[in-house]
This record gives structure tokens, C-alpha cells and sequence, in this order.
């Protein structure tokens, strides 16, 4: 067989059909995740981009021997036909068409479908599982991944080295930490927990690390028990000296082959051991099964004490905001400027300049770390693509007149950010200034909702949808994640969406609010900043309490864009406070140019 390196998407599918029937299969699910089930998964877990094209970040294949589809949610449906061949994969919606269904429709009677139980929870193998069931056929799976068979020339995995995440940032040592999830499992009747996310391990042991792009994590494993104690599972190569002597002698640290074994012994013992069946991999639960564990199947119990920001960690995330909002106020001067300036030249500012620009501007401000994502850069119809990642082929002139969308964001010791703004390089048309009015009439409901606690973040998402509603329009998206604190970008449990996570949102909570709208082939509109979710009191004449937002993202909101005829009094005034507050608190990081352009940027209307 020739190295893969060089094949083309068909050869790859032909190479990995051939393999299958080596293995006796008829067909392979290709998920999208790693072993970790995180959004950004290192270049030797890239199995779904190198086997399709597709490089979003979140969908998944399905390969029989005749043939095959790929599942990409809404930000992707126009990507995926931009990076895979409709000859080799049918284009499916992840929610709308998910894998099961077509399972059920494409499988035969007798079919062996096999699957990575490292890749897949127990939630998603069982959905799975059904649609194979349904059909005749039978889901297996398999110790060794086909699909690593034939890519010869896949990348090693990532050993990076670790660091201690300091106090003064972290807010809470990790042994209070650690005894603190003690008492949740203690709660839960547990006698142990196993984390397979890497962001709960970085939370709970107060370490980061480099194994992944633009988020600070080890990968790796560990299980904490009721007393606190903890063994982590990492290549000893990623743990530094400086790390170790930042733990204490209840963190053991194991290689990451020694988990299964010891996991068998935990079953022995009668543990009962506590596993997420939304995120810890399948085949860890299976093995815990068979060993005759107890297992108690509930939420990681890290994920709410993480996503509850401490006072130390609220407090980094805005002076973080303060900084980062400097930097965009200094890139989208430079951008409007001169891309108007260059627009009818031979040198017209690109998408991929303008990445490099603003990544130029945040490297100079303090505890800059590393963007916090790809940032998407996308000019005119290139902006209708909710997740499009700019590359020097793809790379367009920021032309007179059109739309510019920038999503960026930086990974800051103190805090994380992600930001998007939506500029006009000229003038815009009437029907641009009425979309981006709406977009911005939701944003501003959002920001200003108050509601009980109990609510969770389905119930709050019609707020930012209405106005476009109003018009017949719509996003394929959420409007709201979860963020981290120099972790990742997008973190659970809490989320803002039409199909949101059950889990209610509380004070500490940090999220995006981001309602865009996006016009095929045209122009893309999104205005985001990030919030925190706050008291604000009492029900009226009850004893339930009361939350709002407190947003912390600071950055002007193009005026030239806005129709104000479309506002309310109180929309109108939301932003004027909003800018007010903007220059208040970023003019003092900028020199008398800025200031000044600043001060136009954020005059009232």
C-alpha cells in the first residue's frame, strides 16, 4: 500500500473498506473526538479530516461497504460541501438527520458495525446501537481502530510538558478542591469518580499544559476518590518537577497504561465508581461493567463546581476583558481603516492579514498565552460560514462595502476570552443595517433578562431570537456556551440553545451570548461578548432568588450598521451605557489616537 500521506480522500475510504473487511466488519463509525471527547483534539486524533476533509469541529461518518455519510451540525452544512466530496460521503444534519436514523436506513440484515470504544460514550453508543438493531445488524467493538491501520503516516501523540496553575489565578487550592468533589461522591454514594475530560483534571489538580492547540491541557485520566485522594494517569514525561512539587502526596502519578488495571481492581474491591455516560468513553465503562463494578452513572462532579467561577477567577476574567478589549478596540481601527483605505488597490487587506494583525496586537498585552480558538476571519460571503477557518487559498479581499465577521479570542492567565464583531468596510445597504439591528436587539434581551433561579439556558434563548423571528429569520446555532478560565473556550455544562443542557444556570456561570444571522453566499452577522451570571435579588413578593447578567466583554459595537428607528428606548439606551462603559474603562490602556477613534466609535445615538 502506498504511504497515505499521498492518497486522495477515495483512496483513503478504499483503503479503509479494505481493512474492514481484514477485520471482518461491514462498516466503521468515524467520530470527530478523541479518547477525550474534546472540541480540540491533537493532530494524531484528526481521523474524521484526514479520512473525509472536513476540519470543524464537531461531526461524524458513518462507512459501509457501498457507502457513506458525514454528520456536521448547522454551523457546518455549508463547510462540509465546501471540504468533502458529495461522490464519497451524503451530507447529513448531526441533529436533524443524526447517525442512528440512518443506520436504521442503510444497514442490512446481518451487518457487523464496528466502532472505537475509546472514541464513543456510552450515551452515543447506545443511540447507535438502537438505529444498527433496528436494522438486523449488530454494533462490535474493536481493540485495535481500522482507520489508524492505514493512515501510516498518523502523528505521534502529543507530550507536552505540564505547569502548575498558580493561586492567585486558580482562586482554590487544589487539595480543597479535591476535598471538595470528595464530599459530592461521598453525596452520590460514591466511593470514586473517573475523569476522562481533560479540563476537569487541569480544574481539579490546578495544572495546565500544551497537548492541544489554543487550550492548556494535559491529556490524560485520573480517578478521585471520597477522600480526596487522586490517581492521575499521564505520561510521566508531561509532568515536570515543578508540577509534582505543586501537588502533595495524595495526587499519585501513573502511566496511562496502568488505567485499566487498575480500574479491574477498583471493580474487585466492590468500589462503587462514579462514570459520566455522556463523556467518559465507552470502552472504560464497559471494562468497569464486565469487572463487576458498581458503577454510579451521573454528571463528571467536576463539571458545575468548574463552571461556578470563584471571586479570584471572576476577578481575572474581567481585568483579562479589560485588556483583550484594548487590543480589538487597536485591530478594528487598523481593519475599517485600512481596508477602506486599500479596498480599490492591488493590495487589499486580507482575512488572513487580518488574523495576523490581531494576533500581533493581543501578543503585547500582559499574561497573553495563545488565541483561544481559530479565530475566524471572514469577509463578505466567507462570514455566512458560522465556523470558517481562513487558509492562504481560501483567504478574500475585504472589499468596499461588504461585511466583515471577526470571532476571536485569547487564552490569558487570568482569564479566557471570545468575542466577535461584525464591522462594515464602507457603507452598508439598507438590508445589512436590518440584520444586524435584530441581531442586536437579541443580544441586548439577552443581556438584560432577569429571571428565577431554576431557569436553565433553553429557556432563555428566545429572548435573543425574537426580533429576528419577527422578520421570518433565524440562526443555526446556539446562543450561548460555557467558557472557561484559562481552559477551554467552550465548556459544559451550562449552555444557551434552542436543545440546552437541563443543567440550571448559576452565579459564577460564564457564558457567550452570541445571536448572528447569516445570508448564504452574502455576508455573515454575529455581535458576541461573554457574561457572567449574577444575583439580583429576590422574586417579587417570594423567597426565590433572582439572577441576571453581568456582561464583561468590552469593545464598541459598529454604529454605522445600527437602524435605530427599529430600537426601543430602552435598547438605545442599553448600548449608549454599554459604549459609555467601554470608554471608561479602555481608554486609559490606549494613546490619544485610539481614544479618539474610540470616542467616535462609541458616541451615543
Amino acid at each position: 500500500m502506498p504511504e497515505t500521506a499521498s492518497l486522495d480522500h477515495k483512496s483513503r475510504l478504499k483503503a479503509l473498506r479494505e481493512q474492514l473487511a481484514q477485520d471482518g466488519v461491514d462498516g466503521f463509525i468515524v467520530p470527530r473526538t478523541d479518547e477525550h471527547q474534546g472540541e480540540y483534539v491533537p493532530p494524531q486524533a484528526q481521523r474524521l479530516a484526514w479520512l473525509s476533509g472536513f476540519t470543524g469541529s464537531a461531526g461524524l461518518a458513518t462507512v459501509l461497504m457501498d457507502r457513506a455519510a458525514i454528520f456536521v451540525d448547522g454551523r457546518y452544512t455549508i463547510q462540509v460541501r465546501q471540504e468533502v466530496s458529495e461522490q464519497l460521503f451524503a451530507y447529513q444534519h448531526l441533529v436533524e438527520e443524526p447517525a442512528h436514523q440512518w443506520l436504521e436506513d442503510n444497514v442490512s440484515a446481518g451487518m457487523r458495525i464496528a466502532y472505537d470504544p475509546w472514541l464513543q460514550s456510552e450515551n452515543q453508543i447506545k443511540a447507535l446501537r438502537k438505529g444498527v438493531e433496528k436494522a438486523g445488524g449488530v454494533l462490535v467493538p474493536l481493540s485495535e481502530n481500522p482507520l489508524d491501520k492505514v493512515w501510516l503516516d498518523q502523528p505521534a501523540r502529543p507530550c507536552t510538558k505540564s505547569m502548575p496553575y498558580v493561586l492567585k489565578h486558580a482562586g482554590k487550592s487544589s487539595r480543597d478542591k479535591r476535598e471538595e468533589i470528595g464530599k459530592l461522591l461521598t453525596k452520590s454514594e460514591a466511593d470514586c469518580a473517573v475523569l476522562s475530560l481533560p479540563d476537569s483534571i487541569a480544574w481539579l489538580l490546578n495544572v495546565r499544559g500544551e497537548d492541544v492547540d489554543h487550550t492548556p491541557l494535559v491529556l490524560s485520566f485520573a480517578v478521585v476518590h471520597a477522600d480526596g485522594a487522586v490517581q492521575w494517569f499521564v505520561d510521566s514525561e508531561k509532568v515536570t518537577s515543578e508540577t509534582l512539587s505543586a501537588l502533595d502526596n495524595q495526587v499519585e502519578v501513573a502511566e496511562p497504561e496502568t488505567l485499566e488495571a487498575r480500574l479491574e481492581t477498583f471493580a474487585r474491591d466492590g468500589k462503587r465508581v462514579l462514570v459520566d455516560p455522556a463523556t467518559c468513553p465507552e470502552r472504560i465503562t464497559a471494562l468497569l461493567d464486565k469487572s463487576g463494578a458498581n458503577l454510579v452513572r451521573a454528571m463528571d462532579p467536576v463539571s458545575l463546581p468548574k463552571a461556578r467561577k470563584n471571586t479570584s477567577e471572576l476577578d481575572g476574567i474581567r481585568a483579562a476583558h479589560i485588556r483583550d478589549g484594548a487590543a480589538m478596540v487597536r485591530f478594528l481601527k487598523w481593519v475599517t481603516e485600512s481596508a477602506l483605505e486599500r479596498a480599490d488597490t492591488d493590495n487589499p487587506v486580507t482575512e488572513m492579514e487580518a488574523v495576523h494583525k490581531l494576533l500581533s496586537f493581543r501578543e503585547e498585552v500582559p499574561l497573553f498565552k495563545d488565541s483561544s480558538f481559530d479565530t475566524i476571519s471572514g469577509a463578505g460571503p466567507n462570514g455566512a460560514l458560522c465556523h470558517y477557518k481562513v487558509s492562504d487559498e481560501s483567504s478574500l479581499p475585504l472589499k468596499r462595502d461588504e461585511i466583515f465577521l471577526i470571532d476571536s479570542g485569547g487564552q490569558y492567565l487570568d482569564g479566557t476570552t471570545d468575542i466577535t464583531r461584525t464591522v462594515i468596510i464602507g457603507t452598508p445597504n439598507e438590508e445589512m443595517k436590518d440584520r444586524f439591528t435584530r441581531v442586536l436587539m437579541g443580544h441586548i434581551a439577552l443581556s438584560t433578562a432577569k429571571f428565577p433561579k431554576g431557569t436553565n439556558g433553553i429557556q432563555l434563548d428566545s429572548l435573543a431570537r425574537r426580533p429576528l423571528w419577527d422578520a421570518g429569520l433565524d440562526y443555526d446555532h446556539g446562543t450561548g456556551h460555557g467558557v472557561g478560565c484559562f481552559l477551554g473556550v467552550h465548556e459544559g455544562p451550562q449552555r444557551i440553545a434552542k436543545a440546552s443542557s437541563p443543567v440550571a444556570l448559576e452565579p459564577g456561570m460564564f457564558l457567550s451570548n452570541e445571536p448572528g444571522y447569516y445570508k448564504a453566499g452574502e455576508y455573515g452577522i454575529r455581535i458576541e461578548n461573554l457574561i457572567i451570571v449574577r444575583d439580583a435579588g429576590k422574586m417579587v413578593g417570594l423567597d426565590t432568588p433572582l439572577y441576571d447578567f453581568e456582561t464583561v466583554t468590552l469593545c464598541p459595537i459598529d454604529l454605522r450598521l445600527i437602524e435605530p428607528s427599529l430600537m426601543s428606548a430602552a435598547d438605545i439606551k442599553w448600548l449608549n451605557d454599554y459604549h459609555a462603559w467601554v470608554r471608561k474603562e479602555l481608554a486609559p490602556l490606549l494613546d490619544e489616537e485610539h481614544v479618539a477613534w474610540l470616542d467616535a466609535a462609541t458616541q451615543a445615538i
